[in-house]
């Protein structure tokens, strides 16, 4: 039986751990060839190494661009594509969140998030845009967050990093459907990953108590979003942002 992603080439960035790293193991599960990127070289590697012991079959490669420049990310996207030969697949994963309170809030801050989850979407998209171009098809998946819909208390910068994901992914379907390239985003909700598991119990619970189905969502759950979007069964779906959350919405 054919796997979902065989004979793809796949790049995640912010691959080497949490929901990246889910959705690496996911798509090499399903037959891609994945090169995940990484905030250093070293890390990069460690993770490969890991994965390579889990998956000895598949190739595995890592990268470490800076994602803030577009001219190193360009260098490191046009090497994948003459390694590997094209660049079916880019998943915009690497992101941070905050919650300073606004009356704290500095410029330097605000910079810090708009700058990794916009800028740092904008220019993998950029980089690897012409590539999927000349091929005629790709998949360009990006990462929201379900405070896009609604805000949250604090962290000003977050949820307005990830709105502008949102305008961004449904314009660019718009304009890179006719090209052959697919733009979808994926907004999680709350999961499971090492930053919420050091957050107190008596903080998580009333939140989970919120949610309809009573529970933190897993990396995987996230993973296999981003799998389906990426597949073939996804062929006619681009600008959508796919909530996956519990129903965790106001």
């Amino acid at each position: 039986m054919k796997k979902r992603l065989e004979n793809k080439v796949a790049i995640v960035t912010g691959g080497s751990r949490g929901i990246g790293l889910a959705t690496v193991k996911a798509f090499l599960r399903e037959g891609a060839q994945v090169i995940l990127a990484a905030s250093s070289q070293e890390s990069a590697d460690k993770a490969v190494a890991k994965l390579r012991e889990e998956f000895p079959e598949s190739v595995i490669g890592g990268i470490a661009p800076d994602l803030l420049s577009l001219a190193s990310m360009q260098e490191a996207f046009t090497r994948v594509a003459e390694e590997y030969g094209r660049i079916d697949i880019l998943v915009n994963n690497a992101g941070i969140s905050e919650s300073t309170p606004f009356a704290n809030y500095t410029e330097d801050t605000f910079d810090k998030v708009m700058d990794l989850n916009v800028k740092g979407m904008f220019n993998g998209s950029r980089a690897v845009a012409d590539i999927m171009m000349a091929q005629g098809e790709g998949v360009i998946l990006n990462t929201s967050s379900m405070v896009s819909f609604h805000g949250q208390p604090a962290g000003i910068a977050y949820p307005t990093s990830k709105s502008a994901v949102n305008g961004f992914t449904r314009s660019l379907a718009r304009e890179l459907g006719p090209k052959g390239i697919r733009v979808n985003a994926v907004a999680p909700g709350i999961i499971e990953t090492d930053m919420m598991k050091a957050v107190p119990k008596a903080v998580i619970e009333p939140m989970i108590a919120q949610i309809p189905l009573r529970r933190m969502g897993q990396p995987e759950d996230i993973a296999n979003a981003y799998l389906f979007l990426a597949s073939d069964e996804a062929a006619y779906i681009s600008g959508v942002v796919l909530g996956v959350d519990g129903l965790a919405r106001s």
